[in-house]
């Protein structure tokens, strides 16, 4: 039993640590083009039977772009749903401890916001996480009907929105109104920055509220597959990451790769619906790939990604933003797509080398150590 558990626990460190590199996978893309948000979107720059370099941005956002996110929110499910079940075996009260690591997430979250990038993830993983905590509790068939009320919730208002694309020039709006925040990082300072975030707050927090319900979603799928036995180094186990990866590969890669239709039309659905489905295929593929070759050194440098995951998501960003806004390198905007797609792998590998290095001193990364410190100060020893 301590051997599986010791394969499941490193498959899942695997699993968040390709969840993070694939994240700045989406996010290069803002880096590159300085906040432009249409060079993730096809509303605009679709030309891809005319220009190889669309060709490559829109195939790479069609296998990446909130497919490595929606692993990571399935694996923030997963951290949840062994947190409780750690709670339980403890004999502590749930969700008690647990709301100070979220609440702790929400402050990182703003403090990345504000520092570093608008499109922080960590508040509304926060927020989702303090709402999964009370539901978690509940039994497997409330879990089952809170994710399909929840779902509904979402599915309408992704209707909603194909609906508005339809009728609307959606892409003369973003073309419009990406321009002065593209000069503000090409040619305005840090705190100048700063100032246009903490001044659009509201603005600039919508998606993250917006996916909530979605995140809700696959926070519970998460748990589910955690209590259904998916990691686990067993006959079931092997099983359902099987059919995890011949459904998700099956159904998800087709409705991902409608992101080829031109006008932007798939957009929101690629995004916010078919993206998880691809995203359970690419666990069910990375466990089969694990599984073929245990002794690959690349599956250890992932795994120590994993253990550090948080410090990582902060790290690649403040990188990203170095090298691309015009208070550092100023590199953006950055108009070629092979050249994006390089300068992501060159913020991995030294993301890779960094970790390596820093676990050769420290059992912990240093946002890690710092939200440890923190709970340590404020939790009573007797409440741990």
């Amino acid at each position: 039993m301590r051997n599986s558990n010791r394969k499941r626990i490193r498959l899942l460190d695997i699993f968040r640590g390709i969840a993070i590199l694939g994240t700045l996978g989406t996010n290069i893309w803002i880096f590159a083009h300085l906040g432009d948000l249409s060079y993730i979107f096809t509303f605009h720059h679709y030309e891809w039977w005319n220009s190889f370099d669309h060709f490559i941005r829109i195939l790479s956002l069609s296998l990446i772009n909130g497919k490595l996110l929606g692993l990571l929110s399935i694996m923030f499910g997963i951290g949840l749903e062994l947190k409780y079940q750690q709670s339980l075996r403890k004999g502590n009260p749930w969700p008690g401890v647990y709301l100070w690591t979220a609440f702790f997430l929400l402050i990182e979250g703003f403090l990345h916001f504000t520092f570093v990038m608008e499109y922080d993830i960590l508040m509304g993983y926060a927020v989702t996480a303090m709402i999964v905590a009370f539901i978690v509790k509940a039994s497997e068939k409330f879990i089952k009907r809170s994710m399909v009320l929840i779902g509904s919730i979402h599915l309408l208002f992704i209707l909603i929105v194909f609906l508005g694309v339809l009728t609307q020039n959606v892409s003369g709006n973003f073309a419009g109104g990406m321009q002065e925040i593209t000069v503000l990082y090409q040619n305005e300072t840090w705190l100048d920055q700063i100032q246009y975030r903490i001044s659009n707050f509201l603005s600039l927090r919508g998606e993250a509220i917006f996916t909530i319900p979605f995140n809700v979603f696959l926070f519970l799928t998460g748990v589910l597959l955690m209590r259904k036995g998916a990691f686990a180094d067993d006959k079931k186990g092997r099983y359902i990451r099987s059919k995890m990866l011949k459904i998700g590969l099956c159904v998800g890669l087709p409705l991902n790769l409608l992101l080829f239709v031109p006008g932007g039309l798939f957009d929101f659905p690629v995004r916010y619906l078919f993206a998880p489905i691809l995203s359970i295929g690419y666990m069910g593929l990375i466990s089969f790939m694990v599984d073929k070759k245990k002794s690959l050194r690349l599956w250890g440098l992932l795994e120590k990604v994993g253990t550090m995951s948080l410090s990582c998501y902060v790290m690649q960003n403040i990188l990203c933003s170095i090298i691309f806004y015009g208070w550092g390198l100023g590199v953006g905007p950055l108009k070629s797509s092979l050249l994006t797609l390089l300068l992501w792998g060159f913020v991995s590998v030294v993301q890779i080398l960094f970790v390596v290095l820093w676990l050769n001193f420290h059992k912990l990364g240093p946002m890690e150590a710092g939200r440890r410190f923190m709970t340590r100060r404020v939790i009573p020893t007797n409440s741990k």
